[in-house]
């Protein structure tokens, strides 16, 4: 068989398990909610076409409304301020869109602190014990954060002194941006920055270190849970939205299971 029958038969046979790490795209999906004077995107909606009526007797459609940074969504550069002069989503290689991933678990720091930060130390220890980062990959960072997906207010986890999420410290985004060899970050949390990244020096230093340096984000992952530390392949589809600065997108990993 070719290389590519094979994979088609390893995954008919369940030797490669296909795990969606997408979120459910509805009304209710959390999004983000930036303070004033900043425009906020749209919750995401349907609007009914016809449904099997007299606008059209045999079939159902609707218009979506959505932000690009919707739900599960991919980042590219031109996101940020940072790779204003980088790749719009379309121009994210193809080849990026299928790569390897490291599945770095903090979800038990998570748990005891909101405000969890990944430090480069904490990546360096997964490495002695799983091997490096995979070269053209992705870092995929676990925190248990998809268990509050179903509610806005307990996702983003806001107080009077704003949201308290888990992300990366400003040492971890500049080493992931300049010394780390992915291809881009992927979180549970509605950002790839923290919560409190605001009021970090500089603010949002995951967003302006990374797409800064032409690599990309993944948010609202699901089921991170079920992929190993290491040696699964991540599929993203964002749509290629002309212009655009993200999208939402389907996420799957791909899983070799021992038989």
């Amino acid at each position: 068989m070719s290389v590519l029958e094979q994979l088609v038969s390893a995954i008919k046979s369940e030797a490669i398990e296909v795990i969606d790490l997408t979120a459910r795209l509805e009304s209710s999906t959390p999004v983000i909610q930036l303070p004033e004077p900043f425009a906020n995107t749209i919750p995401f909606s349907l609007q009914e076409v016809s449904r099997y009526d007299e606008r059209g007797p045999a079939w159902y459609w609707n218009n979506i409304s959505t932000g690009e940074h919707t739900g599960t969504h991919f980042d590219a550069p031109v996101h940020w301020v940072t790779g204003r002069d980088g790749a719009d989503i379309t121009g994210v290689p193809l080849t990026s869109l299928i790569a390897p991933a490291a599945v770095l678990d903090f979800s038990a720091e998570a748990a005891a602190d909101p405000d969890f930060l990944l430090e480069p130390e904490h990546i360096r220890k997964w490495e002695t014990e799983h091997g490096p980062l995979p070269a053209g990959g992705w870092l995929l960072y676990r925190t248990g954060w998809d268990a509050r997906s179903g509610s806005q207010q307990e996702f983003l986890n806001a107080s009077e002194t704003g949201p308290h999420t888990p992300g990366v410290s400003v040492a971890c985004a500049r080493w992931l941006a300049q010394e780390a060899p992915v291809i881009g970050l992927g979180v549970e949390t509605v950002g790839t920055d923290a919560g409190a990244a605001h009021s970090f020096d500089p603010p949002f230093p995951c967003h302006s270190a990374l797409l800064g340096a032409g690599k990309f984000g993944l948010t609202q992952l699901q089921n991170l849970a079920l992929l190993p530390p290491a040696g699964a392949v991540l599929v993203a589809g964002p749509l290629p939205i002309v212009g655009g600065s993200g999208s939402p997108a389907r996420v799957l990993a791909l899983v070799e299971r021992a038989s």
